[in-house]
């Protein structure tokens, strides 16, 4: 008898064994959060893709999401599509409820914010020197940080020069053809004051009411906001004060109308009206104003003062550490960083791509357009990633620097003493990141 109960007890024991042995297994085949990894098992994998649209974008991104999961049919990519100003929103409750995207569409506003939370796809795709070496040098500031990659650049964006050209013809002004003969801002300004004189113009040039936009000409001037190491604000240098007394000038001579920054004109209306010579603006109104027929519109070089330079922006895809499917994650955006799904992305979205060998897609429209605005962000400064990247530091001031340009613009301050406050906040913005 106890021979025999020795026997079974050891062949319990065994197969309690076996079956331990099985459940590990079936773990090894699940993230974190339940979700299957899939590596390997051919398992069923589900990521999640936060993901919003300012125009058609969302049904390019679904047509290659389709692709991509017929050549990949253990993948499935849940595309949760949101408003834009509900995204940091979104992602912030995704992650605080321990379910994080594993997937999510940013814009540069964001980058910064989820940085930390950001699988770095350095360690992933080849390391950084290889993936960055795919994209144009001025996006890096943006997604790589601390040298990790934290973002995968999908498109990029740029201000540049839209202008009338029904108006120009009717004036007798011929705008620059080649980057080598652009305009400086007086020969711009000069060329502005005959097409309002000689062409009928109501106004010469609408500027976007944005700090942003009014950068471009800061950088420019030579200017920045931040010192390249980011411990102190450089915004009130002679090349900033310089910049901010030129924008005044451009109003003053009625060039720029003060109903803009002083008024609540939205400049894209009174551009479309056909009574604007140009519009100071970005590379995604091309595709705004397609649909222009009471007159000819086109794309020219940005004037310089001491350089040339636009300021880039754009949207990445970032991967998000805790999902469980950190490595079909990357895996996915390897494949929408190549050249051929990349410029499918960005040809049929009428968007600019972030590749280098992308520059000159063959849109069905607006060709020679996008690459007047590839152009301007080939002839990028560095200074203007560098410090429209800092988004830990730049909302805090943003809104200030425009309501002292706008003091500037009114004659209520000096262009001097409202950059010197600005550079106030920016150094008190830079020491709060520190504490």
């Amino acid at each position: 008898m106890k021979k025999g109960f020795r026997w079974v007890t050891w062949t319990l024991v065994a197969a309690l064994l076996v079956l331990g042995l099985a459940a590990c297994g079936g773990k090894e085949n699940e993230g974190q959060n339940g979700k299957n990894s899939g590596e390997g098992s051919g398992k069923k994998v589900t990521l999640d893709f936060v993901w919003f649209s300012d125009g058609v974008e969302g049904d390019v991104m679904k047509g290659i999401i389709k692709d991509y999961e017929a050549a990949n049919p253990n993948i499935k990519i849940n595309l949760i599509e949101v408003a834009y100003k509900d995204l940091s929103t979104k992602l912030k409750t995704m992650a605080a409820g321990g379910e994080p995207p594993a997937l999510a569409r940013i814009s540069t506003t964001e980058i910064g914010a989820f940085s930390k939370q950001a699988v770095d796809l350095a360690e992933k795709l080849g390391g950084v020197d290889a993936f960055t070496s795919q994209f144009i040098d001025s996006l890096k500031p943006y997604y790589v940080v601390d040298g990790k990659v934290i973002a995968a650049p999908m498109d990029v964006t740029a201000n540049g020069l839209i202008y009338n050209k029904t108006l120009f013809d009717k004036a007798g002004v011929s705008v620059p053809t080649s980057p080598d003969k652009v305009w400086t801002w007086d020969e711009f300004s000069a060329a502005l004051k005959q097409v309002m004189q000689k062409g009928g113009a109501q106004y010469g040039l609408v500027w976007d009411f944005t700090p942003h936009r009014w950068s471009t000409l800061l950088y420019q001037f030579g200017g920045s906001m931040i010192s390249p190491d980011g411990t102190k604000a450089t915004i009130n240098s002679e090349a900033g004060v310089q910049a901010a007394e030129y924008f005044k000038k451009l109003h003053d001579e009625g060039v720029i109308p003060r109903s803009v920054w002083l008024g609540s004109e939205n400049p894209n209306n009174l551009f479309r009206s056909g009574t604007v010579a140009a519009h100071l603006a970005g590379n995604w109104m091309i595709s705004n104003y397609k649909d222009i027929t009471n007159f000819e519109w086109g794309v020219t070089y940005m004037p310089k003062a001491k350089q040339r330079s636009s300021v880039p922006g754009g949207k990445f895809i970032m991967a998000f550490k805790g999902s469980g499917v950190e490595d079909e994650a990357a895996s996915f955006i390897q494949y929408l960083s190549s050249k051929e799904v990349n410029s499918k992305f960005n040809l049929e979205s009428l968007f600019m791509s972030p590749r280098k060998d992308s520059a000159n897609l063959d849109y069905p429209f607006g060709k020679e357009m996008f690459a007047v605005f590839a152009d301007e962000l080939n002839n990028t400064v560095p200074a203007a990633a560098e410090d429209w990247s800092k988004q830990d530091i730049v909302p805090k001031f943003s809104n200030d620097l425009k309501n002292e340009l706008v003091e500037v613009i009114a004659g209520k301050t000096t262009a001097k003493d409202a950059m010197d406050r600005v550079a106030k906040l920016i150094d008190k913005a830079i020491a709060d990141t520190q504490k």
